[in-house]
């Protein structure tokens, strides 16, 4: 079982997305189930409707999972196994105020050591226990040996006792801390490989100590991802790039393909499946390119149905297809062909530096009969207004395309002279 966890606290990243995608192949490969974990422990941070957001684009994505769970509703099973390990002295009470681990941390700083808890609360006796009358939360006991693991991507780990600490597993309202929740879940859905970003490599020791203290000996696989850096800031949000215009297909293409060897260029999630291995990918941070992202996206934007591009763009005719694809030749994202298409139907009242030919052509448009083809049309127009040459074909094009450049205005001519009327309207 594997599991992508995601927070309802922001909008999905580019690199949690890469995470989900990742987990989602990887799931396939092993003909595994993969089940969506909302970590939604810390109600203060929670952004309302955020978790639907998250489901909505993993199935933009075609991310399918086994089910979709929020962590809040795990609580009782996360209070249950610290009062286990109360029962059994493998955690403790701590009744330290916020002012005494403040002191604490600047003692260490001061001796330019990593802050370590003092252990005072984990000699409390039981009477001395029940004779405070004070907020509490609860530390589990610092390991007695170091923790030892492996990461599919960055090798063996040995994290130190003094590594992991005493941490704090309950806060004072009884909710659990996220490395504490985590590991719960994760024993409680039966998960035997977590693909997750670099940054909670620091998280992992904490986390196998408390499934160890607990008694669960599954063994869990790991692997980290490199950071991405240099994302844009509108490439952040996963939601931004695809309102930019950037198709899922291409922007999970492009994930899949940065830092990795893959066998092609472009590709499908679905070919990934068939050759993707978590070992050739990039060990060390790897740097976001837009450029080969909207690469990418062109490709895609090529290989697409014509029908299907043309319902994207709020149509549903093939000639549409065909038109937008014309115009790949100088844009690369579905918000910019969009754009192009609009331009052709929004009303146009005059052309700068052409004003009267505009309105001769307009004119003459309105009344003329159907052309199949561009030339004819042109001959037609010049025996109407006697224009020719760049009064001629530069107020036509911008009456026909509302832009001053573009494709051979003939091959547009071919796709858009069934909706002439409307367009010279």
């Amino acid at each position: 079982m594997l599991r992508f966890a995601p927070s309802p606290t922001s909008d999905m990243g580019i690199e949690s997305l890469r995470v989900a995608i990742f987990n989602y192949i990887v799931a396939k490969q092993l003909n595994e189930d993969l089940v969506i974990r909302i970590e939604d422990i810390d109600k203060e941070k929670n952004i309302e409707g955020k978790d639907k957001e998250i489901l909505e684009i993993l199935s933009l994505f075609s991310i399918d999972y086994l089910t979709a769970a929020h962590q809040s509703d795990s609580l009782k099973y996360h209070q249950k196994m610290a009062m286990q390990l109360l029962t059994k002295k493998k955690a403790f009470s701590c009744f330290c105020g916020d002012a005494k681990l403040k002191e604490l941390e600047e003692e260490a700083k001061a001796k330019n050591k990593p802050f370590v808890y003092d252990g005072f609360c984990a000699t409390l006796s039981d009477e001395a226990i029940l004779e405070v009358n004070a907020p509490f939360t609860v530390r589990i006991n610092k390991p007695e040996e170091s923790i030892k693991f492996n990461n599919i991507l960055k090798g063996d780990f040995d994290i130190r006792p003094d590594e992991v600490d005493a941490f704090n597993i309950l806060k004072h309202d009884k909710t659990p801390t996220y490395d504490y929740a985590c590991a719960i879940d994760d024993m409680l859905m039966d998960i035997s490989f977590i693909i997750r970003n670099e940054k909670y490599i620091s998280n992992t020791a904490k986390q196998i100590h408390i499934r160890n203290s607990l008694g669960y000996t599954k063994e869990i696989k790991y692997a980290h991802l490199a950071n991405i850096s240099n994302i844009p800031d509108f490439a952040y949000s996963v939601k931004s790039l695809i309102d930019k215009g950037f198709l899922p297909s291409a922007i999970a293409n492009y994930l899949v393909l940065l830092g990795n060897e893959t066998p092609k260029e472009i590709f499908t999630l679905e070919e990934a499946i068939q050759w993707f291995k978590l070992e050739n990918l990039c060990k060390e941070t790897i740097d976001f390119d837009i450029e080969k992202l909207k690469f990418i996206n062109k490709k895609h934007l090529e290989q697409m149905d014509e029908m299907r591009l043309s319902k994207l763009l709020g149509f549903a005719d093939l000639d549409i297809g065909k038109l937008a694809k014309l115009y790949l030749e100088e844009v690369s994202t579905l918000k910019e062909l969009k754009s192009r298409i609009n331009s052709i139907f929004e009303e146009k009242t005059t052309c700068k530096g052409f004003e009267n030919e505009f309105t001769k052509i307009k004119t003459c448009l309105q009344d003329a009969s159907y052309y199949d083809d561009f030339n004819e049309l042109s001959k037609y127009i010049t025996k109407e207004t006697g224009l020719k040459d760049e009064s001629l074909t530069k107020p036509l094009r911008y009456l026909l395309t509302g832009e001053q450049t573009g494709p051979d205005i003939s091959n547009i001519y071919v796709l858009i002279k069934n909706y002439l009327g409307e367009i010279v309207k």
